[in-house]
């Protein structure tokens, strides 16, 4: 099935020409079926990226996902044009009388930043405070990952000795999670930051459970027990060439950077990158739309409302 997004997105260019079924609005609303409504907070600084790689993959489904995209209004975007959010982008203030499926809290370049410290950080708190009333499933990423564990649970981040960067792989710790239904008993996702959770501030807390894991890059995945909130540590969105743009970037600005493991053929950076993680991320948000958010979501949606965890 197809993710409807709006007809003029930089993205529909991108995901038609990879065969991904876009549906445009026209076309969607002589459907007689009502598609998820999923709404992604991108926090990430370069936007059309980040929303082309998840509507790439959140249209890999058998499901119809109309998609949301917001911003935060309290952080001016530098790296994506004016034009680009008016046309494409709403604030919190838009939809926070509306009801959504599904949400998605992107990751953000702001970890060496105590989370108080971050420009919109009483903004998202109000997000996702919010998300817990409006919103059936919330699914965060990296840096949302950490920021939604910090805000609903108190559980801080912790600083690593040096970037953790590259394809890592891991394990599935709950073997009857269903959000790896599908799995491999390895399988390989990229990361790409300076900070952590650490297991035992987890393990600490109660509803959360560990659901995978790997012995290089830590904790992968959490939930609540119900679903509800889902944390995921690291970047299975990625395209192949992100974590390549992202090194040579920090070569030419004269930062420290280590090459990224298990990323390049014979870990030679000439060659291109060897992509060993787009199965299991396509199975993986797809488990999320499929067991998360359309199995149990309410068909009236303004029936979502806060549950308990």
């Amino acid at each position: 099935m197809p993710i409807k997004i709006p007809d003029n997105l930089p993205a529909v260019k991108t995901l038609q020409s990879e065969n991904i079924f876009v549906m445009t609005e026209h076309r969607a609303v002589t459907q007689d079926i009502r598609p998820l409504k999923i709404l992604i907070l991108n926090l990430m600084p370069k936007k059309v990226e980040t929303e082309t790689q998840l509507a790439r993959i959140l249209g890999n489904t058998p499901l119809q996902v109309e998609m949301e995209l917001i911003h935060t209004k309290s952080h001016q975007s530098k790296n994506v044009t004016e034009e680009h959010l008016l046309a494409f982008y709403k604030t919190f203030d838009d939809v926070k009388d509306q009801k959504f499926d599904g949400m998605i809290i992107t990751g953000a370049p702001v970890e060496h930043m105590p989370f108080e410290e971050v420009e919109y950080w009483q903004e998202l708190c109000e997000i996702m405070e919010w998300s817990k009333t409006h919103v059936h499933s919330t699914f965060h990423i990296c840096w949302g990952a950490q920021a939604g564990l910090y805000y609903h649970f108190g559980i801080n981040k912790r600083q690593l000795d040096k970037k953790l960067f590259g394809v890592f792989p891991h394990k599935v710790d709950y073997k009857n999670s269903i959000l790896f239904r599908g799995f491999d008993d390895v399988f390989f996702v990229p990361h790409s930051r300076h900070t952590t959770v650490a297991r035992e501030d987890i393990e600490a807390v109660w509803p959360l459970r560990i659901l995978a894991s790997s012995p290089e890059a830590g904790v992968y995945a959490v939930t609540t027990k119900n679903g509800r909130q889902i944390f995921i540590t690291g970047h299975s969105e990625y395209d192949a060439e992100t974590l390549d743009n992202e090194y040579r970037r920090d070569l030419s600005q004269g930062k420290p950077i280590e090459k990224p493991v298990n990323y390049y053929e014979n870990d030679d950076e000439t060659k291109p990158p060897i992509v060993s993680w787009r199965a299991h991320a396509n199975l993986l948000y797809s488990n999320w739309l499929n067991y998360f958010v359309y199995q149990t979501t309410p068909y009236d949606i303004k029936a979502v409302d806060k549950e308990e965890e």
